[in-house]
């Protein structure tokens, strides 16, 4: 047996003349949290609507948990369990009536049902809320019925698409309480996008897709590696003026973000204090700091996560032009 449960080969899936992702390979081990970044448009929705058999590959081979996302349907959406950003419980049922929904769609045997939707909704402290209409629920109520809906046939991974995108910082950290107490006591294998760069930092392994392409694939710590200096980030009296001194002086490329300049250098904390005594433009504020995902991810694709760009919204066109299963 394979210690991957997910293993993707040099896939490509089309939508007209666009390439949505553009030879593709990887592998998940058993176990594993496995982030997957990219800003909007790059690849990586419709890579995991391919390995949860939403979409069809244009050529290229995915297996889940040994089965064939193409030939094997039913077999890989027996194994795994999906919680998207977008809510997809029916709010006319109550969340008691939403799970027994789903546990009869996975022919979860009658004998365990009630015992597992009990012990469900007890883990994401809905118990008491069983009862209810899930119209009334709060964003993070639903968010945490879609968490045990999506755990209750006991799935060996688990897709986790942008899980916690609105909810309240109190509200996430219980999500993610739960995801890793499960990954602990279940060996489930995490497949994780997100937004939030914390999030990203529980991840064993971070993939970062951009323009359908894979561009990097490590540990979070050794992905920061690849930025390797300390960020000094600082306001002035007159910024364009001091762009260029950095720019001329320390050979040092400068970011621009608002009314603030960074730039990279090595060994941050004595290169501090040396700048300031020689820096001719006076400085309002200045701060140092170590890389984070955020500035690996901007020196992987050149732009902010959150940025989606030409290549978002003309994948988003295609897609509403060929359809969403379009081969």
């Amino acid at each position: 047996m394979s210690d991957y449960i997910i293993q993707v080969d040099n896939l490509v899936k089309k939508f007209g003349e666009l390439v949505a992702v553009d030879h593709v390979s990887f592998n998940v081990r058993q176990g594993e949290i496995f982030g997957f970044l990219g800003p909007n448009g790059a690849g990586k929705t419709t890579t995991i609507n391919i390995l949860c058999t939403l979409a069809r590959p244009t050529s290229g081979q995915a297996t889940l948990n040994g089965f064939d996302v193409v030939r094997q349907q039913n077999e890989v959406r027996q194994s795994i369990g999906l919680v998207f950003q977008d809510p997809s419980l029916d709010d006319r049922l109550t969340g008691l009536h939403n799970l027994r929904f789903h546990a009869m769609v996975y022919n979860i045997p009658s004998s365990v049902r009630d015992e597992r939707i009990e012990h469900m909704l007890k883990m994401v402290e809905l118990w008491d809320k069983r009862n209810n209409f899930v119209r009334t629920y709060s964003g993070g109520m639903k968010r945490r019925l879609e968490l045990a809906r999506g755990l209750l046939h006991y799935p060996r991974v688990l897709f986790l698409d942008e899980p916690t995108l609105g909810l309240d910082p109190q509200t996430r950290n219980h999500i993610w309480e739960y995801v890793l107490d499960l990954r602990k006591r279940e060996g489930t294998t995490i497949f994780l996008t997100t937004h939030y760069m914390d999030e990203a930092e529980k991840a064993d392994r971070i993939a970062v897709i951009d323009y359908g392409k894979l561009v990097a694939m490590d540990t979070p710590k050794k992905l920061k590696r690849l930025v390797g200096k300390d960020i000094i980030t600082l306001n002035t009296d007159n910024n364009d003026k001091a762009a260029k001194e950095i720019e001329e002086r320390y050979q040092a490329a400068v970011r621009k973000d608002g009314d603030q300049l960074s730039f990279a250098v090595d060994s941050g904390e004595e290169f501090l204090p040396v700048f300031i005594k020689e820096f001719s433009v006076r400085i309002a504020s200045i701060s140092l700091r170590r890389p984070t995902l955020e500035d690996v991810f901007l020196k992987l694709t050149g732009r902010e996560i959150r940025d989606e760009g030409e290549a978002g919204r003309s994948l988003r066109d295609h897609i509403r032009a060929h359809g969403r299963m379009g081969h």
